[in-house]
């Protein structure tokens, strides 16, 4: 008799930015910008870069995983017990850029990470908005 796996649940956050995928990408991948929507990282874009993410409450340890300039990017996001990995899909369309984030790996006993990050992430969402409207 095999063991079943625990279901592993995914938060997923779609929206339409009237920017190119140019402007997106360099938003999710300069420090200095990620700063103004995330958080503070020494986050460089290059696979296998370790990197972390900062804020008055702890970091998050982090590893770049896939990356497709203006498509993908994807890390690893690692903090008190959770071990997950967010991706980021670009994909154009007529108006701008679809961005869709996955945030993926939260067990069933992780309910407060699971809903802190879905509601989390839509806030991310719009702030990173706010800064691509600042972006020349």
């Amino acid at each position: 008799m095999t063991e079943a796996t625990p279901e592993i649940r995914t938060v997923v956050v779609e929206r339409d930015f009237s920017h190119r995928p140019e402007k997106l990408w360099w938003a999710l991948t300069q420090p200095h910008l990620i700063k103004e929507w995330l958080m503070s990282s020494d986050f460089a874009p290059d696979l296998g870069h370790k990197f972390k993410f900062t804020a008055d409450w702890g970091a998050i340890d982090c590893e770049v995983k896939e990356i497709e300039p203006n498509r993908t990017l994807a890390y690893s996001w690692d903090a008190y017990g959770l071990e997950s990995v967010v991706t980021w899909t670009l994909t154009p369309i007529a108006s701008g850029t679809q961005l869709r984030m996955e945030q993926t790996g939260f067990r069933p006993d992780q309910n407060q990470a699971y809903h802190g990050a879905r509601m989390g992430w839509q806030d991310y969402f719009g702030k990173l908005d706010d800064a691509l409207g600042r972006m020349e």
